[in-house]
């Protein structure tokens, strides 16, 4: 009786620490809760971004304008006839 008694008492603890300590507790539930929502921000943030690009790209695809633009702001670019005026400006 005393071996049963001792069995039950360690399957007890053990399922204690499993509970409270282990993989699947309470506290690892709640540290995988808080990953996913940092996660699930961060998709958001992601997927803004992926619209933005795909706006820009479909822009470039079909509009010459936006194109002509981004060789003058991203490569400093000129039309041809064009003159080029460089500004300083004093700090």
């Amino acid at each position: 009786m005393k071996w049963l008694l001792a069995i039950l008492i360690v399957v007890f603890f053990t399922l204690q620490y499993r509970l409270w300590v282990g993989e699947g507790s309470y506290a690892h539930r709640a540290r995988l809760t808080q990953e996913i929502e940092r996660q699930q921000i961060e998709n958001e943030r992601l997927r803004d971004r992926n619209r933005v690009l795909a706006v820009e790209v479909e822009n470039l695809k079909n509009g010459l304008d936006v194109i002509e633009e981004r060789a003058r702001s991203d490569m400093g670019m000129i039309k041809e006839g064009e003159t080029f005026f460089m500004t300083h400006k004093e700090q």
